[in-house]
């Protein structure tokens, strides 16, 4: 019976032992070593004697812990072709590859920049190209939130920045710096991590231009390689032709697509002979196609069945020759006819070979 008494009594001191262990102990949080003002005396008594040693002050804690902003930092947006960032940079900085096609990277970042100040209806107070630097007027980055249409909205905040382009040496690689150089607001106080996001937000407005600004500039540069120059010159035997400084061995394998993108229809290809016989007919009016962007140019040339010879000349060009149905050469006039109908039918249909 004492055995089970004994056995029973360990039990329930190691069961509380390790039930209270699961509670944490808070018991020993600053803010529950408070020490209580002393008893105040009248001054008609004397105060009693305390020793200094065991003195305590008087300190007050929050019950609520201060708050703490864990809002990440903004982010530069590489989304330009060629930009990049470096890790670690402590400034609002981007920085820039010379692409294919820009010919002075500097003056690319520096149109950006004045793109985008004009996409934000800001103008320049300060700038000076030599120097690569730029002030610009009071921007508005945070936009007010919607509201009743008779309420009056306005602008949170408003900022001035300075943008500096920086070219390296070899100038294959430049930077960008926005820098912060003027805040006004009634309600929001500047922060270092405002002042970050700001500078960053500003930063995205011109990368965000400048890739729009190249991405027009490859589409130019895609429309005017490769296009059709076709001009009037003469064969070997002194007829009229149309002369193309396209290489022989280019045109002769392109020229039968490009002949029926303009209502040709290629019959028969001599590769040994270098000629191609087509038949030519006038495409028909639709007012569908003129609505959808399929209509197809008619060229000043009558129905019919023609032969295209297609031989090199000394500069390394094309000579195209052209003959009717009758073999017969077309003239001088006809040829004059057909150039300015093939220049203006490639450049709608944007042919190239």
């Amino acid at each position: 019976m004492q055995y089970w008494v004994k056995t029973s009594l360990a039990c329930g001191v190691l069961l509380t032992l390790s039930g209270c262990s699961i509670f944490t102990n808070d018991a020993h949080h600053p803010r529950n070593y408070r020490a209580n003002a002393p008893v105040k005396v009248p001054s008609t008594l004397k105060a009693p004697e305390i020793d200094p040693d065991f003195k305590m002050d008087i300190a007050q804690y929050e019950s609520q812990e201060e708050p703490k902003g864990f809002r990440p930092p903004q982010q530069v947006l590489t989304v330009a072709q060629g930009t990049w960032i470096e890790e670690g940079d402590k400034v609002s900085r981007v920085y820039f590859d010379k692409n294919d096609g820009i010919k002075d990277l500097a003056d690319s970042i520096w149109m950006a920049t004045q793109g985008a100040l004009t996409s934000n209806n800001v103008t320049a107070e300060r700038s000076d190209k030599a120097t690569g630097t730029i002030e610009s007027g009071w921007f508005t980055l945070i936009k007010p939130k919607d509201g009743w249409f008779w309420e009056d909205t306005k602008s949170p905040s408003q900022q001035r920045f300075k943008f500096r382009i920086e070219q390296q040496e070899h100038k294959r690689t430049a930077s960008l710096v926005v820098e912060l150089i003027d805040y006004r607001s009634d309600d929001i106080p500047l922060t270092d991590l405002l002042k970050q996001q700001l500078e960053v937000r500003a930063l995205n407005e011109v990368v965000t231009e400048y890739d729009y600004q190249y991405r027009r500039l490859l589409a130019e540069i895609r429309q005017s390689e490769g296009q059709l120059a076709i001009e009037i010159g003469s064969d070997e035997e002194g007829n009229s032709a149309l002369v193309l400084s396209t290489a022989f061995e280019h045109v002769f394998d392109k020229v039968s697509g490009l002949l029926e993108g303009l209502s040709f229809t290629v019959d028969k290809v001599n590769v040994d002979e270098s000629t191609i016989a087509v038949t030519y007919e006038k495409p028909e009016d639709s007012i569908w196609n003129s609505i959808w962007g399929d209509s197809i140019p008619s060229l000043p040339l009558e129905n019919g069945k023609y032969t295209i010879k297609i031989s090199s000349n000394k500069e390394g060009g094309s000579v195209l020759t052209w003959q009717n149905g009758n073999d017969q050469v077309l003239d001088a006039q006809a040829v004059q006819a057909l150039q300015q109908g093939l220049l203006n039918a490639v450049r709608q249909k944007d042919v190239r070979l």
